[in-house]
């Protein structure tokens, strides 16, 4: 079986496949505090409770750079083996077409992994995380660049401490995108307003791509703005634990 473990600034994604199978996963809260013996102790709880046996294999990517070493210690203690991370020097197959191709986050090269082995081209990838993130993929499956914007919970958390009368809410979308009260203004602003951003984002890169593409969602908060599209919006919750299980067979 292998351990799938994608690190994100607010979440970790575990994920286990049996062959291309995955067989459990679950999100946990990161952070960059804990130790090796914690972050152990957090994997060995995961893959007890979902009766998971003996592990042949893990990779990790992340966005987190301190986590890389406390989470391959944590690996190697629980499941014994030496995860490959994902970076300079592995296989992903993927054409990376910006100025800077070591500036791309694995979070991006992962999602486009996966993007490429399971949809059709050209695509756009949105990942809706602590920040959102939009990837361009033409139809040759080269990664032609993309857009980075605050993240929907980011930008409710910043609301709430950067103005005196305005709450912290809970993200979910109201019955009508005309608020009549300051929660129901703060949701709208919130969930409708970035599928809206979405729809006219897509536009945009469609426009310079000179034609349509496959829009794919992903990230904790991608169903939610997807429901309120209009757009035909493929949501894959697993797309970037998908894109580490093809990465680690591309490269054993």
């Amino acid at each position: 079986m292998l351990l799938a473990v994608d690190v994100g600034n607010t979440n970790i994604v575990l994920g286990v496949f049996d062959g291309e199978s995955l067989v459990s996963s679950c999100r946990v809260s990161t952070n960059i505090s804990q130790t090796d013996i914690e972050y152990s102790m957090r994997i060995k709880a995961f893959m007890d409770f979902n009766n998971i046996g003996s592990i042949d294999g893990a990779i990790i990517s992340s966005v987190v750079p301190p986590l890389v070493r406390t989470l391959k210690r944590a690996i190697k203690l629980v499941c014994g083996v030496e995860p490959l991370i994902v970076g300079p020097g592995v296989k992903t197959g993927v054409d990376i077409q910006i100025d800077n191709p070591a500036e791309l986050g694995a979070d991006m090269v992962v999602g486009d992994v996966a993007v490429i082995n399971k949809y059709p081209l050209p695509a756009i990838v949105f990942d809706f995380g602590t920040a959102t993130t939009a990837s361009v993929i033409d139809k040759n499956g080269a990664h032609l660049g993309g857009a980075i914007m605050c993240g929907v919970q980011t930008a409710i958390n910043s609301l709430a401490s950067g103005t005196s009368l305005l709450p912290q809410i809970a993200v979910s979308a109201p019955q009508n995108v005309i608020g009549k009260n300051t929660i129901d203004s703060m949701k709208s602003g919130s969930v409708i307003g970035s599928a809206a951003m979405l729809e006219g984002m897509v536009a945009r890169f469609e426009k310079e791509l000179g034609e349509k593409a496959t829009v794919i969602v992903t990230g904790g908060l991608g169903k939610s703005i997807a429901k309120n599209c209009s757009l035909d919006i493929i949501v894959d919750d697993n797309l970037l634990l998908d894109g580490l299980r093809l990465i680690y067979e591309n490269n054993k």
